[in-house]
């Protein structure tokens, strides 16, 4: 009994360590990363060597490696043998990657790069609302009511509210039926929800949502493609300009 507990123990240890080490180059990935795309490092720029880096930071090499990485994965690095690691050009950058979004607004993003992600959102959106005015689901229509109740109890100055924000845009990519389309469910989650919280950094929102997404739902609901388009192009529109709002509050 004794051998296997000293197994069991083994093994928390082991994940235990997994985990410490995970983070570590989590946290070195994350802090290169916000300080590549707040243009700390510019492209064509070359960081400090495994080694000098790895001392510099007090931790392993292997943690410094796989750091790197992981943002190379994410295009904005590339190693090489005797040039060192690079930093790439920006149109190499996954820039729809979340933790890569999530870089972006540690720093304070540029208006363009916040134009860039409503723009998207307002081509792959209304379009998708529209879609699943068509093809919804009972079980789908259920989650979105339910996202939109959580969202007006709790508010979107709290983190359950815009969870259930991300469920509402979420299951309505998901209510298309469309597999690739429903692969940008995370990068659009991910612009909604940082775009939320940068909207209130310095104020409250300066408006209510909530009916504008209701009038979305209410139209997929009702399976009406086109309100459903023209709902969801007003509530990213709408959206959009409390962003420019927070940019400059006299606005």
């Amino acid at each position: 009994m004794r051998k296997k507990k000293d197994k069991a123990g083994d093994g928390d240890f082991a994940r235990d360590s997994l985990a410490a080490t995970s983070r570590i180059h989590g946290s070195i990935a994350r802090n290169l990363g916000v300080a590549i795309v707040s243009g700390q490092y510019q492209p064509g720029d070359i960081l400090n060597n495994e080694i000098d880096s790895s001392e510099q930071l007090q931790v392993s090499r292997s943690a410094y490696r796989e750091a790197i990485r992981i943002l190379a994965a994410k295009g904005l690095v590339e190693s090489r043998p005797k040039t060192g690691t690079r930093v790439t050009e920006r149109n190499r950058w996954s820039l729809l990657d979340p933790e890569v979004l999530a870089w972006f607004f540690e720093s304070e993003p540029s208006e363009e790069f916040l134009k860039g992600l409503y723009e998207l959102r307002m081509i792959v959106e209304p379009a998708a609302a529209a879609l699943a005015a068509e093809r919804r689901d009972d079980g789908q229509l259920e989650r979105m009511r339910k996202a939109l109740i959580q969202m007006e109890s709790q508010t979107l100055a709290t983190e359950a509210g815009q969870a259930a924000d991300r469920d509402f845009h979420d299951t309505v990519l998901e209510a298309t039926a469309n597999a690739p389309l429903f692969t940008l469910s995370s990068s659009i989650g991910a612009a909604v929800r940082w775009t939320t919280i940068f909207k209130q950094r310095k104020r409250e929102l300066p408006r209510d949502p909530m009916p504008d997404h209701w009038k979305v739902f209410d139209a997929i609901a009702a399976g009406r493609p086109d309100q459903a388009r023209q709902a969801m192009e007003r509530l990213v529109g709408l959206a959009l300009e409390d962003t420019r709002a927070a940019i400059d509050p006299r606005d």
